[in-house]
């Protein structure tokens, strides 16, 4: 009967620590897209070439790196995600995800508009509404 009762809490145990590392990657990933989202779709982030927005990047051992200046002049740009998106997949429950823009001007812009300032803010919001998504699918 021990033995069952452990394997039981054994069980709800890595439940809950899957699902917080569910809760920790979806409240990060949507603290990133919030940060990312463009004035004209309701954000803070100005977006001109779109040079500011693709220089995002992330990374588990430090702040990431990435050209500070588009390499074709007049270029546009698009943030795609996708690196980010794995860099989030791979972080663990008490690891430390990096995102920062590489672009020169990032932290003119972010003095000017705050888009990473507000977004970090709503960061205890953002947590709690992905964690009562996920009880509500749970049930």
């Amino acid at each position: 009967m021990a033995k069952q009762a452990s394997a039981v809490a054994d069980a709800w145990a890595l439940k809950c620590r899957k699902r917080a590392l569910a809760i920790f990657r979806e409240s990060v990933q949507r603290t990133i897209e919030e940060a990312q989202t463009p004035v004209a779709k309701g954000g803070k982030m100005r977006v001109d070439t779109g040079f500011l927005r693709g220089s995002g990047a992330a990374s588990l051992t430090g702040m990431p790196t990435g050209p500070r200046r588009p390499i074709e002049e007049g270029a546009t740009f698009d943030f795609l995600g996708d690196g980010v998106t794995l860099t989030i997949g791979r972080a663990q429950l008490g690891d430390t995800i990096f995102f920062g823009w590489s672009a020169e001007y990032a932290r003119a812009r972010e003095a000017q508009d705050g888009f990473l300032r507000s977004a970090a803010q709503n960061w205890r919001p953002t947590v709690a509404k992905v964690t009562q998504e996920a009880k509500a699918r749970i049930r």
